[in-house]
């Protein structure tokens, strides 16, 4: 009777506590040669300068550079209806400056990027009859009844309310 007692007391058996540990020992080798990015992230920081962090805008400015426009080919031309917006509560969210993609359009400042639900985030795209060969980037959605439309955000929404409603010709890039 006394020997049931005591085995009920034991929460886990040596072996099984033994193995746990094992386990985690693992875990933790794998989780740091498999992913060791924020390893590499804290190091990079730490040899910045004191004056510069990792989110000033200089290196936005590296990151958003795109290629010269004779680097892109045009994969394929479509003509849709094109509309424009601005960073306004009343024409997107909560967080107007946010795209979909989380790329941040206040700060940015560029008049470079659409909306569009039928392509894929980041797919690059001119539309010469407005623009010539100045490159737009897909870096956020519009509501899902425009399945066949784009978006092109605008820094003022006077600009925005003037260009209204055109069909245009949109040259869709590749390399």
């Amino acid at each position: 009777m006394e020997a049931l007692k005591q085995k009920e007391n034991k929460l886990i058996s040596l072996n099984l506590a033994k193995r746990i540990v094992l386990s985690l020992i693992m875990i933790f080798i794998f989780d740091f040669f498999l992913f060791p990015a924020p390893v590499f992230a804290s190091a990079v920081a730490n040899n910045l300068p004191e004056n510069q962090d990792l989110y000033n805008e200089e290196v936005i400015n590296i990151e958003n550079n795109l290629p010269e426009t004779n680097d892109w080919q045009v994969a394929r031309v479509e003509y849709h209806t094109a509309t424009a917006y601005n960073s306004e509560a009343a024409q997107c969210d909560s967080n107007p400056c946010i795209t979909a993609t989380g790329f941040n359009l206040c700060e940015h400042g560029i008049e470079d990027t659409i909306a569009a639900n039928f392509l894929k985030f980041g797919t690059k795209v001119r539309i010469p009859d407005l623009y010539g060969d100045r490159v737009f980037i897909v870096r956020d959605r519009m509501n899902s009844r425009y399945s066949d439309r784009i978006d092109i955000w605008m820094l003022n929404k006077e600009e925005a309310k003037e260009f209204g409603v055109k069909v245009v010709k949109l040259e869709i890039l590749g390399h």
